[in-house]
């Protein structure tokens, strides 16, 4: 069995992400946003709504399942990093926000399952 890298993984994760997010009706506006603060997966539109989405996948679910992943040092960091894109990008300014974790599966044959979180945490729930 070939083991891939971390980073292709986590790119295919992202494209797979990206794919649902649209199929559900939701644009995307930018992909992997850095900066000092750290990183967004994806950041989307939602019928007005500015998402900022973090996408986790978990090749086994004996440790725990991908969505459990995103603890509260992991909110606030996205958080922040949101706010510095907000920050950037004056004419999201005045948006409605929303937090949505995309959690990716797999089981022990390679079959993967998607999660959609939406409205998975707040900046009220991360006492930044």
């Amino acid at each position: 069995m070939v083991r891939r890298d971390t980073r292709s993984v986590g790119f295919d994760a992202e494209r797979l992400a990206d794919r649902f997010l649209q199929g559900n009706g939701l644009t995307e506006v930018a992909r992997n946003f850095r900066c000092r603060l750290g990183e967004i997966d994806l950041i989307m539109n939602d019928n007005g709504c500015l998402v900022f989405v973090e996408v986790r996948f978990r090749s086994s679910n004996r440790f725990s399942r991908a969505r459990l992943s995103v603890d509260i040092h992991k909110q606030r960091k996205i958080i922040r990093t949101a706010a510095l894109f907000i920050g950037k990008h004056a004419r999201y300014a005045n948006s409605v926000v929303r937090f949505d974790v995309v959690a990716i599966d797999a089981d022990d044959h390679g079959e993967q399952s998607i999660e959609w979180l939406q409205d998975a945490f707040r900046p009220s729930d991360s006492r930044l």
